[in-house]
């Protein structure tokens, strides 16, 4: 089988999904992903991770060929064309989605991919090979013919069923299925792999129903992304960057992971390897920003929701992060069977950033709930309660050090960030308070404390010496957070310490040409994704000239790969993506600075965060 024996780059995935899983599908065919029912479920595919353990689904033509793919055109679904020697075939891949009527009025499946591969011209030769494995390779599932209701594999939590229009033979051991296709001019072979916990399964029909799936899913994103209002020159770019967002949405929750995978390293061969199936509160405030400004209020409201339910497990106390039902992210485990993406060990599932203190939080959690607020949203008692205590407990902790918004597994610190984001919560809940948002709130003691933390950043987050704030108080060394104290109103842009700070990250932290490292002595890793784009916007909201701006934000679109999609970094040599794929935060990086870039371009730009530059801007509309 062509391709069958590559290792894929990161950037040579693509993702599809239904807003409760996710798949990640190579250039060559092969399915190398996949979590069911729900992102951080065990892997029954995970071949990215192991060759040789992890399991797979490969449909692809035998022979060496060019390979083309896209999406449909405003959609989540996947188009790979294979032009061979003697003709080509289109294989299409999506887990179909549908409307709530639609699924009311018709029996679909609980969790579907389907794969359908067409020769629109000559004659191939096609090969399926199908290898899954149960809890994350670990074991190889019994393979058992059901006539002509298809394959079925039983793994204890559930079953699956593989159904085909052509027949599939079974490996000596019943663990793997195989078929060779000639596929001539106008012939398709469809292929549905579904997943059911709860009896009766319901076994998806192929045929002209496998057509009709594939139009209404199509119809689904179409209809979806139509309701994007960004209508700027940056349009193609910003709606795949919303499309993957709603792709790494739990519908039932609203809860937004930080990415499909786990373990996809952040230098290759090392041991920096997360696992980022989880959703992280510090992604609230640009995330809910990124949605409003879009004009998906159904999804922004929907995540901040989902926040303000599963901080109040723990109020007012607060997570780093959570699973999509709110819940303490599992704790950290080693897979050590798994050899890791690239011999990159070691592979872990949970995270154990679940025990760190991150100050930070609290600051985007309450910037994100004063977004909502100034965009009409209103808080009942108990939510107003639960906001004031999150206040009280900033005003009696801001001053602790913290592990900071990076996630160091090493001694905590005075960081300046942290500080930043104490100021900032402290900031929004004065704001709200003035408003009328947020009744019987202490509001005096927090515009006092707001004063003392505005006063230490300001004296012990400047260093003299070096030109710069500083990522430590008192420290001498850089981050590239220090760029959103612009973002979060702290330091306006244009603002000589502001100016000195952003000349100071360009040259210290500088990865080539056109991205940035997060801090110093993270560079034996990639770039970091979304700090390119904090530096555009940076540049939008004046920290330079509009043509910068623009240039910065132009030449950061051209390390995605071929489909639009970023991982979390990116090697500031070979371009090569790095960490796990695709990464929520640097497509909300991307969406951020392209409304930043649009307001400025159209002479309306103001924070969506500071209220009365809103109201201004408003106004004047």
């Amino acid at each position: 089988m062509a391709g069958n024996n590559e290792q894929q780059k990161i950037q040579d995935y693509a993702i599809i999904g239904d807003c409760r899983a996710a798949a990640l599908i190579g250039r060559n065919g092969s399915m190398d992903w996949l979590c069911w029912p729900q992102f951080d479920s065990p892997a029954i595919f995970a071949r990215i991770l192991d060759r040789e353990q992890g399991g797979y689904w490969q449909i692809a033509p035998t022979e060496a060929c060019d390979v083309k793919r896209r999406y449909l055109p405003n959609t989540n679904i996947l188009e790979t064309r294979f032009a061979c020697r003697g003709g080509s075939a289109v294989l299409t891949d999506l887990m179909p989605v549908a409307s709530e009527e639609y699924k009311r009025s018709k029996l679909v499946a609980d969790h579907e991919i389907l794969r359908q591969v067409e020769v629109p011209d000559g004659e191939v030769e096609i090969d399926v090979e199908f290898r899954p494995r149960e809890d994350y390779g670990r074991k190889a599932p019994i393979i058992r013919r059901r006539g002509e209701l298809g394959l079925r594999m039983d793994d204890g939590r559930g079953v699956y069923w593989l159904r085909s229009t052509h027949p599939l033979r079974l490996s000596q051991e019943n663990d793997a299925a195989f078929a060779r296709l000639h596929l001539a001019a106008g012939d398709v072979a469809r292929f549905s792999l579904s997943h059911a916990e709860e009896s009766p399964a319901v076994l998806p029909c192929l045929g002209d129903e496998a057509s009709e799936r594939i139009r209404i899913s199509k119809d689904w994103w179409e209809q979806w992304a139509g309701q994007v209002s960004y209508n700027s020159r940056y349009r193609d770019a910003v709606v795949r960057s919303a499309l993957t967002l709603k792709l790494l949405t739990y519908a039932p929750s609203g809860a937004i992971v930080a990415a499909a995978t786990t373990s996809l390293p952040e230098r290759i061969g090392g041991k920096l390897n997360w696992d980022y199936r989880y959703c992280w509160l510090r992604d609230a405030s640009l995330t809910v920003r990124a949605l409003i400004g879009l004009g998906c209020w159904a999804e922004a409201e929907s995540f901040m929701n989902w926040a303000l339910n599963a901080t109040r497990l723990t109020q007012p106390e607060l997570r780093i992060l959570y699973t999509v039902y709110g819940e303490n992210a599992p704790r950290e485990r080693l897979l050590q069977h798994l050899r890791g993406y690239k011999d990159s060990r070691p592979v872990r599932i949970g995270n154990q950033a679940r025990e760190q203190l991150q100050l930070d939080v609290y600051g985007e959690v309450l910037d994100a709930v004063s977004q909502m607020a100034f965009h009409g949203q209103g808080f009942d008692r108990t939510t107003q309660k639960m906001l004031t205590e999150i206040g009280k407990y900033v005003v009696k902790n801001w001053r602790r050090p913290d592990e900071g918004i990076w996630e160091p597994r090493g001694s905590r610190q005075n960081h300046t960030y942290a500080r930043l984001l104490c100021w900032t919560a402290l900031d929004r809940l004065c704001t709200m308070a003035k408003n009328g948002r947020l009744e019987n709130a202490p509001a005096e003691l927090f515009a006092r404390t707001r004063e003392e933390v505005r006063r230490d950043v300001v004296e012990n987050g400047w260093n003299d010496d070096v030109g710069s704030y500083v990522s430590v108080l008192g420290g001498n060394d850089l981050d590239a957070s220090l760029l959103l104290m612009s973002w979060y109103g702290f330091e306006a842009s244009d603002s000589e310490r502001m100016r000195r700070t952003y000349r100071a990250i360009s040259s210290e932290l500088r990865a080539g040409r056109d991205l940035l490292y997060r801090y110093k002595t993270s560079q034996g890793e990639g770039a970091f994704g979304i700090c390119g784009f904090w530096e555009a916007e940076y540049l939008a909201l004046g920290g330079g000239t509009l043509q910068q701006a623009r240039s910065a934000f132009e030449r950061l679109l051209t390390y995605s790969n071929d489909l639009g999609l970023y991982a979390e970094e990116i090697d500031a040599d070979s371009y090569d993506a790095l960490g796990n794929f695709p990464q929520a935060f640097t497509h909300v990086g991307l969406i951020g600075a392209a409304l930043s870039l649009q307001e400025r371009e159209q002479g309306t730009q103001q924070l969506a965060h500071r209220e009365e530059s809103a109201e201004r801007t408003t106004a004047k509309r």
